[in-house]
């Protein structure tokens, strides 16, 4: 296995960088990974979970912001310590195996998600905690590839050509399920009017608990070639003596981020706004299922308009991160993100904007309504900035952080990410719980952005 040197300098025409297929190899991490976001945690397993095996919409929001709440503190309080632990044993690749694994198995385990079934809910949730840790930890330590990988000034580009590349995977996997797999229970067909392939069921929804499946064996096919051509760091030290040291390194990192202001906002600053735009994705199937009365046709079609806008988002992300800086990208995707949500909670299925319009006619043309349009361009609006938002704010860690820990400060980066994002899902989760109303649990994103945005402010690139 090729190795590169982690002590070599990432600046100066004498830095030696890996071949393309390297870069091209590691891209297509995001590909990979990406199906468990796009498949299981917004446009397909989630809604379905809310509307086909949760007693109704609200419990099923609320029970799945509970779910991700769980995950989200196991990602905060393990992340900086894996990060440390890598940064003192050197590897990246084995780290992104384990979790990688833990991602696949807990998927395909979605496959039980039987509809109606009330007793298959514990098992369920546990199964998609366990599959976002897996995705979140692996995706921590690919990230600390990057600075290896392409010189400080086409850093940005690289960030955003993986997460565009991510959508991209996240499109087709969609076109997967909604055209060969998920089918409407009353015609029997899927979105491009096939019968569902493997003769799945669409009266017990065999296609919506294929996505888990599918999105386990999509991980493996395509993060193989990062494992084959992406080098890695060397091995410095065994296990047991890196744990030792990789804590002692925590602990001072820790100790001297008070007197790092810029690093310290910004992650304070991505805590919050990490934490909104998580919800804002997890939730936003759920929030149209439950308004609109969207199935997976409906909301699957909309997941493939919103990636690709994310698509064109992160990809003109990346090239105007390395013009203008990650920090101008971060705000901009910010203020955008905060005004689509404030218009969506004044968007419902007969009125816009304070507007009346004729409501969604059930079993009419697919977002005939003025309100589902509506909602869909928002959707494109939220799409768009959400990928250079994240794209953007990796490559911001990368320009502050310190060379010779960038894993654990991506654990520190995954933990703020991560410390308080049970508590967007949990404010939802218990706002809609105490007011059965999906849009006021909706509602507290609006204080996410805004808090996170004033926090940006103080961060200096």
């Amino acid at each position: 296995m090729t190795t590169i040197a982690p002590d070599a300098p990432v600046t100066g025409a004498s830095r030696t960088y890996p071949p393309r297929s390297a870069v091209v190899s590691w891209i297509f991490f995001d590909w990979a990974a990406q199906p468990y976001f796009t498949l299981i945690t917004t446009f397909v397993f989630a809604p379905y979970f809310a509307t086909s095996i949760a007693p109704d919409p609200a419990t099923g929001q609320s029970l799945w912001g509970f779910a991700m709440a769980a995950a989200g503190m196991a990602i905060a309080l393990l992340s900086p310590v894996l990060g440390a632990i890598a940064d003192a044993s050197g590897r990246r690749k084995p780290w992104i195996a384990a979790f990688g694994a833990v991602l696949v198995v807990s998927s395909c385990a979605l496959w039980i998600g039987k509809p109606g079934d009330l007793s298959i809910i514990p098992p369920l949730l546990i199964a998609v905690a366990l599959a976002s840790v897996g995705a979140e930890f692996a995706t921590v330590f690919n990230n600390a590839m990057m600075p290896t990988l392409v010189p400080p000034d086409r850093i940005g580009r690289l960030s955003g050509t993986g997460w565009a590349t991510g959508y991209i995977g996240g499109i087709v996997s969609l076109i997967f399920v909604l055209g060969f797999l998920a089918a409407n229970p009353e015609t029997g067909r899927t979105l491009l009017g096939f019968t569902p392939l493997f003769g799945l069921d669409p009266v017990t929804h065999q296609g919506e608990r294929a996505a888990g499946p599918l999105t386990g064996l999509w991980f493996i096919i395509f993060v193989t070639p990062m494992f084959l051509f992406t080098p890695d760091y060397p091995a410095k030290r065994p296990v047991r003596q890196a744990l030792y040291e990789g804590l002692l390194d925590l602990k001072q990192s820790l100790k001297d981020l008070p007197q790092q202001r810029s690093l310290a906002a910004f992650l304070l600053a991505n805590m919050i706004y990490t934490d909104g735009l998580v919800s804002l994705f997890a939730f936003g199937g759920i929030y149209a299922a439950g308004t609109f009365g969207w199935h997976t046709i409906q909301i699957g079609t909309f997941g493939i308009i919103l990636a690709i806008a994310g698509t064109f988002g992160a990809w003109l992300g990346g090239k105007l991160d390395d013009f203008l800086g990650p920090k101008r990208v971060i705000a901009g995707s910010m203020l955008i993100l905060l005004l689509a949500v404030a218009a969506i909670l004044l968007v419902d299925k007969d009125s816009v904007l304070f507007v009346k319009v004729t409501p969604p006619v059930p079993g009419g043309p697919l977002f005939s309504a003025a309100a589902e349009r509506a909602y869909i361009v928002l959707g494109c609006l939220i799409g768009a900035a959400g990928g250079p938002l994240q794209a953007a704010s990796r490559t911001l860690l990368i320009r502050l952080a310190p060379k010779d820990r960038i894993a654990q400060y991506f654990g520190l980066f995954a933990l703020t990410g991560r410390v308080t994002s049970f508590v967007g899902p949990l404010l939802i989760g218990v706002v809609t719980a105490a007011t059965a109303s999906q849009k006021a649990g909706m509602a507290v994103l609006v204080a996410f952005f805004t808090t996170g945005f004033a926090l940006l402010m103080r961060v200096k690139e």
